[in-house]
């Protein structure tokens, strides 16, 4: 059982990895056939209530297997080992669906020519995703997507409680991983109205997902991560207060 735990959180992984390199040119209409702005076309009507239940999919999901007492149901059946592993399939799953499903709406919201402004916007695009990504390895990437868990399951040891730490990106803002996606979203040279949909409702996501995480940071963490709260910055980098 341990080993098909480790297997099935590397499977749960390599998804993870495929669906986050896919949202990468999902929003970037790059390499891939189906995008942001392309795939099969809908009226306006039919396709903002389409991409906008889609979202509402990804978003009801990702909170709610995120809350600590989802999490103590959820493993009275599913073993603790993995439990972090199928919040990631499950989350990857929701992705691999939008990306599927999703009605591209072309009309123009703006479109930025001057070449050393769009430049500047696809360098910001992928300086969002590269935040991401550092931001995730600075804390704990491999316990982030679960494989922690399942390593230290499979050599029968116990997990450690966990530690509270605010290494480089995140002495400047509390959410860097955040802050990544809000600029791998919104940095385009040409904005559609479907990219406008997604952009505005995932950073609203983003915005009610950092109160209810910061909730549960504070029952976890307790004073220190408040006095961390009155010291650093929410999304907006800047030195931190005394």
């Amino acid at each position: 059982m341990r080993i098909l735990a480790a297997v099935y959180g590397l499977a749960s992984y390599v998804i993870f990895l495929g669906s986050f390199l896919y949202a990468i040119a999902f929003v970037g209409n790059v390499l891939v056939p189906r995008t942001i702005d392309s795939g099969p076309a809908a009226p306006l009507g039919e396709a903002l209530l389409w991409n906008v239940a889609l979202l509402g999919v990804f978003a009801v999901q990702h909170s709610l297997m995120a809350r600590p007492a989802f999490k103590r149901w959820w493993t009275t059946f599913v073993p603790a080992a993995i439990e972090r592993s199928t919040y990631v399939l499950f989350s990857s799953l929701a992705l691999v669906l939008l990306f599927w499903q999703w009605r591209p709406i072309l009309a123009p919201v703006w479109t930025v020519t001057a070449p050393l402004a769009a430049t500047a916007l696809q360098a910001l695009f992928w300086a969002g995703w590269g935040i991401v990504l550092i931001s995730t390895f600075l804390i704990s990437h491999f316990e982030l997507f679960g494989l922690r868990q399942v390593w230290l399951n499979l050599k029968r040891e116990r997990e450690p409680d966990p530690m509270f730490r605010t290494p480089l990106l995140y002495g400047f803002v509390r959410h860097p991983i955040y802050l990544g996606f809000i600029l791998a979203f919104w940095a385009t040279p040409r904005m559609t109205v479907g990219h406008l949909l997604f952009a505005a409702a995932t950073t609203a996501y983003i915005l009610i997902a950092i109160q209810l995480e910061e909730r549960d940071l504070v029952a976890v963490f307790g004073d220190a991560y408040r006095a961390y709260r009155k010291r650093v910055s929410m999304l907006l980098p800047m030195p931190p207060r005394s």
